[in-house]
């Protein structure tokens, strides 16, 4: 067991029996009482955040875990298959695990797998993605007072505003933490 000063964001812990992974960390002390140590906490089977005090008093249990690259193989229902580039192993999450992230799947590309105990519990995306433009329209020049944009659909379903230049068949970068146009590939 270990104390709350040893909490450090992107570590997983165990709170109340399930994995929780830190989001942010703040260690604070009030006069001359006790300090404590302020969390925001993901629960990784749910996805939910929870803000907790710990007391300095209180203990912490530290998961184990591991990051492995997966390669993603195809969708069997719920069941998305990742094969390990190394050992080839199949290895199947399910679509509560990956949640939101499931639009930016992509055939052929390998991505982060957060293993808690040898069990995959979360998929980390890469910060950015090429990806194909499915439908643009036309970018009509007018009211451009600074830099104009349009909206876009990429093959995956996704809508970005882009620069008037982008067109359809376009092989974009996009940042997938919000959707935004980085650049062309």
């Amino acid at each position: 067991m270990a104390t709350p000063t040893d909490i450090r964001k992107g570590k997983v812990i165990m709170y109340n029996g399930t994995p929780h992974a830190v989001m942010s960390m703040l260690h604070r002390t009030q006069g001359r009482q006790a300090g404590f140590v302020q969390t925001v906490l993901r629960n990784l089977d749910t996805n939910t955040s929870t803000a907790v005090k710990f007391r300095s008093t209180d203990s912490v249990e530290f998961c184990h875990t591991t990051t492995r690259p997966l390669e993603f193989s195809y969708i069997d229902g719920d069941h998305y298959h990742f094969m390990d580039p190394e050992s080839f192993d199949d290895i199947v999450l399910m679509q509560s695990t990956i949640g939101d992230d499931v639009k930016w799947l992509l055939e052929g590309v390998v991505y982060s797998v957060l293993f808690v105990d040898g069990v995959p519990v979360s998929l980390e995306l890469p910060n950015n993605m090429e990806m194909t433009v499915a439908e643009a329209a036309e970018g009509l020049r007018g009211d451009t007072s600074s830099a104009p944009t349009k909206p876009v659909t990429l093959t995956n379903g996704v809508v970005v505003q882009v620069p008037l230049f982008v067109k359809q068949g376009d092989v974009i970068k996009v940042r997938t933490e919000d959707a935004s146009y980085v650049g062309r590939a």
